[in-house]
């Protein structure tokens, strides 16, 4: 743990963040990325890799931390998902983020559809998905694994995989009506 903060500290910080105190949650993901980024470049060197192990393994405490049973064992609980994000690090688990289309399959864009992009309504395309769906395709561009959404959403993966396939869907319909819309325009008006 950092040198500054002594462990009556993190647990009084571990109780707190269990009361809902963001500051306190703060503090102690803080105190943890140093030791944190120490294992990690001790186990694989100093990589691009280490930067999202330390986000992964913070995020693993974050989210774990109401089951945290004694405070005061909270660097032994950090450093266990630190491990376990290590081993999924070893097993491959960290690959370039999981694509939600097929770039091979993606349509041709003209420059008159370049040119209208600019001026996309994304938020328009968003609002036409329901709350689930927009939750989910958020979840997506943090990052998160189907598997993941899943467990948070309280779904299955199969389930999330075909939300994920219908919200590009409907988004996909909405933004097309939009460049039909926009490509009816006058290029004055545009």
């Amino acid at each position: 743990m950092a040198e500054s903060v002594d462990t009556e500290q993190l647990s009084a910080w571990v109780g707190q963040a269990k009361q809902g105190d963001e500051l306190a949650m703060s503090r102690l993901l803080t105190a943890l990325e140093s030791p944190m980024r120490a294992f990690f470049i001790s186990r694989i060197g100093r990589r691009p890799d280490v930067d999202d192990l330390v986000q992964n393994a913070l995020l693993r405490v974050h989210r774990g931390l109401q089951d945290l049973k004694d405070d005061t064992r909270l660097k032994a609980f950090a450093m266990k998902g630190a491990l376990y994000e290590l081993q999924d690090f070893y097993r491959g688990r960290y690959t370039p983020k999981e694509s939600l289309f097929d770039i091979h399959q993606a349509p041709e864009i003209s420059d008159e559809m370049h040119a209208v992009g600019a001026n996309l309504d994304v938020e328009r395309a968003l609002s036409a998905l329901s709350d689930k769906a927009r939750r989910i395709i958020e979840l997506r561009e943090y990052g998160y694994k189907y598997e993941e959404i899943a467990e948070m959403i309280g779904s299955t993966e199969a389930a999330i995989k075909m939300q994920v396939k219908r919200a590009f869907d409907r988004m996909r319909d909405a933004l097309g009506l939009f460049l039909l819309w926009m490509s009816s325009l006058p290029l004055m008006e545009r």
